[in-house]
């Protein structure tokens, strides 16, 4: 319980905790290398000290510790250049490219990039000059920070996805017992509009009036069950989506604004697809309704079906203020709308039925500004027998 509670509060303490971690890490990583990078400057001083002695010394003099400290060096590249420029000893260098003279130029020039020049003296006037770049080790140590960073990076990517797929699967259970709740509120006064249009019946008003009750009170049950089915897997059945289209176009245009020039284009014969029925009408429901909202209820919408091979397009365009080719995928986000009153729930719930329900695919397939939208579903065709499946 005291977990729940401070749940959030423990998981920023850890996020905290571990970025703190890594940052020591980092730094002392840092510190470590410019020890190291002093210790190899100090070892080179001495190692010209020691070159400026067995320069200076005369034959009696006692080289053994010279010599050792001047045959020491088996890991740092270093090149000494004389005073009239030409080339002294050198250690760790490929032997084979230390003839080059552009090569050995460009490494004086690294090696200066690395580390300061160590002059060697001879009384008060420099006599050579020593050049030395980065052990291997070193080298090695440079780019480790950077791993360590790598890491930081791949570590804040991994806690923000988990984040954000925690936050959408809340939200999803969110939405889904909403929907549920929705269909469950619905489903009661629906029950009474059965039952008074019934006695409607009895009281012998008008048939006609009865029956556009009865479609009203038909549409609304499909409500409760599109609503009931957010939150669970649904069951598709092989369907001619020809049919199942011209059924909510027919509904949507009958109840629309007669402003609307209307025009469907299907091929001939059937197309069986698996389908759920409720979710399918509510997605062209909802695309119809979009495209009306975005001409102002005034202006030629056509819904157009095709086939290709295995696969059934559905297009609808219209005539409406047109779609900015930046947001083509965003109109698809929950909560991303441009209406000043809306939830801008409907395309995404009509993205999660085609591809998440359906398997197929949605996209804003062309929209210039001010001329026009068309959005196109693309599912696959079904075999030619009736079968039910559920998704998987």
């Amino acid at each position: 319980m005291i977990f729940t509670k401070y749940g959030n509060a423990f998981r920023w303490i850890i996020i905290i905790a571990s970025f703190f971690i890594v940052s020591l890490i980092l730094w002392k990583t840092y510190e470590f290398f410019q020890h190291f990078k002093e210790e190899e400057r100090t070892k080179m001083e001495n190692w010209s000290l020691a070159q400026n002695e067995f320069v200076n010394s005369n034959v009696n003099s006692d080289m053994e510790l010279t010599l050792q400290i001047l045959t020491s060096n088996k890991t740092t590249p270093m090149i000494v250049i004389n005073e009239d420029g030409s080339l002294g000893t050198y250690n760790n260098i490929d032997d084979n490219k230390i003839t080059d003279s552009v090569y050995v130029n460009k490494l004086i020039l690294k090696f200066e990039k690395e580390n300061n020049p160590i002059p060697i003296k001879i009384g008060n006037s420099i006599a050579s000059t020593i050049y030395y770049g980065n052990s291997p080790l070193l080298n090695k140590l440079k780019y480790y920070p950077l791993a360590l960073l790598l890491i930081v990076v791949l570590f804040g990517a991994v806690i923000f996805f988990f984040y954000s797929s925690n936050k959408n699967a809340t939200q999803n259970k969110l939405w889904s017992g909403m929907a549920k709740e929705t269909a469950h509120q619905i489903g009661t006064p629906l029950s009474s509009l059965i039952g008074w249009t019934e006695i409607l019946k009895s009281e012998h008003v008008n048939p006609d009036y009865i029956a556009e009750i009865e479609k009203d009170v038909d549409r609304l049950q499909t409500i409760t069950e599109r609503f009931s089915k957010i939150g669970s897997l649904p069951t598709l059945e092989v369907t001619d989506i020809i049919k199942e289209t011209i059924d909510s176009y027919d509904y949507l245009k009958a109840r629309s604004s007669n402003l609307i020039d209307f025009k469907i284009i299907t091929p001939e014969g059937g197309i069986p697809v698996n389908l759920n029925k409720q979710l399918y009408s509510w997605t062209i429901e909802n695309l119809v309704k979009n495209a009306i909202d975005a001409m102002k209820g005034r202006g030629k919408l056509i819904v157009e079906i095709s086939q290709l091979e295995n696969n059934v397009k559905v297009s609808i365009t219209d005539t409406g203020k047109g779609i900015p080719k930046k947001d083509f995928n965003k109109i698809f986000t929950p909560g991303y709308t441009t209406k000043k009153r809306g939830w801008g729930l409907g395309l995404s719930l009509t993205r999660r039925i085609i591809e998440d329900f359906h398997n197929g695919k949605i996209k804003v397939l062309q929209s210039q500004k001010e001329k026009g939208t068309t959005i196109q579903i693309s599912l696959k065709r079904a075999p030619n027998y009736v079968q039910k499946t559920s998704y998987h």
